[in-house]
């Protein structure tokens, strides 16, 4: 299949080689040439890694860089079957390249947006064969990451899911069908991972690192909220948060936090600015967690309930099947076990309770036990 990728960044190259892996030609967009080069030096050095450890042959890696190609023309991609957009989440943009792609390409062509928090119908909206356009949301590093959100506009021909959860799983990946509502899935459901770390860490319960460690250490999350918003970076999240926030509605649920937006605004992004939540400069000793049992699992609960709250409310809306929130979770975001399960194991009533001691405390609708969550009693 002769694909395409619009977007040299981290996503970009990163879709592209999970492609020319798979098999498929692949082609390149960026308008900066300098970029061009960067992105394909940035390939070579990740295809040697790989070879270094075994991964794949000398003959494989070389393989896979010759199905890859570059272009800083948008013409180049009349010939393309399939197309993923993976630039920047401003709406204007995308609109942009879809109205121009499909000018350019054949009317069977597939465009698709790898936009994780922006409405796949509105980007759709600006083609004349929107039938032809959906999401496939690669999670970074996508070459790694098994999950993809395949997004169906209101105006995606049904027929062609089939066709393009065909083509994932021939790719290894996990595909799950997620509705244009903001956040999708993975996105909609893990804001109190955040979210709610924050809200303990200015309430003055707990510091970083005794979030960081009560997460991992009683929960089994692979990192702590802190670590993974500055290994995400502080920008990114903050962003992806207020972008939420404001689709919903300004639902309290998802309010952004100051404290990550001042983060931002100082620069301090995390691990690729230096400085996060963490220190990453040479020399620099991460803060020592207060390894209070009683505290780690109070902290750890008021975050899960939170999220199987969130998980609860996607299958209540109807956002995905049980099945595709469990995979998505588990799969998109690691997450140790399925929250739907998660919360079965804890007791659905005692989940329920929890939820309504939280609103009791702080008559937020913050805490509003979703109806999908009450149900299940």
């Amino acid at each position: 299949m002769k694909t395409g990728v619009i977007g040299s960044g981290t996503m970009g190259t990163g879709i592209a080689q999970l492609m020319a892996m798979a098999g498929e030609e692949v082609l390149i967009y960026d308008n900066n040439p300098a970029a061009c080069e960067r992105a394909l030096e940035r390939l070579q050095k990740i295809m040697q890694r790989l070879t270094e450890k075994g991964k794949v042959s000398q003959e494989e890696a070389e393989a896979t860089l010759g199905r890859i190609s570059f272009a800083d023309k948008l013409i180049a991609f009349g010939d393309r079957e399939l197309i993923v957009e993976a630039v920047i989440e401003d709406l204007g943009v995308k609109q942009d390249i879809f109205e121009q792609l499909e000018d350019l390409c054949s009317p069977d062509c597939i465009l698709a947006t790898n936009t994780s928090s922006l409405s796949v119908t509105s980007i759709a909206a600006a083609c004349d064969r929107p039938q032809r356009v959906l999401g496939m949301h690669f999670f970074n590093p996508a070459p790694v990451m098994k999950l993809v959100e395949v997004v169906p506009a209101l105006q995606t021909d049904r027929s062609l899911l089939s066709e393009i959860k065909a083509l994932l799983e021939k790719w290894g990946k996990i595909p799950v069908e997620a509705k244009d509502t903001p956040g999708f899935i993975v996105n909609r459901i893990a804001r109190p991972f955040y979210g709610e770390a924050l809200r303990i860490l200015e309430e003055g319960i707990a510091d970083v690192a005794t979030i960081d460690w009560a997460m991992t250490e009683m929960g089994g999350f692979r990192m702590g909220p802190f670590t993974l918003m500055d290994y995400i970076g502080n920008d990114v999240n903050y962003a992806v948060t207020e972008t939420v926030f404001k689709a919903f509605y300004y639902d309290p649920r998802y309010k952004p936090s100051f404290t990550q937006k001042r983060l931002a605004e100082a620069g301090w992004l995390g691990r690729k600015s230096g400085r996060g939540y963490y220190d990453y400069s040479p020399g620099a000793q991460r803060p020592e967690p207060k390894e209070d049992p009683v505290l780690g699992l109070s902290i750890f609960k008021r975050i899960l309930v939170m999220l199987i709250n969130e998980a609860a409310d996607a299958l209540f809306w109807q956002i995905a099947s049980r099945e595709d929130i469990e995979l998505a979770m588990t799969k998109g975001v690691n997450y140790p076990k399925g929250l739907l399960q998660w919360a079965e194991e804890i007791g659905i009533a005692r989940c329920v309770e929890m939820m309504d001691e939280l609103y009791d405390r702080y008559r937020e609708d913050r805490y509003r036990c979703s109806p999908g969550l009450r149900n299940m009693l």
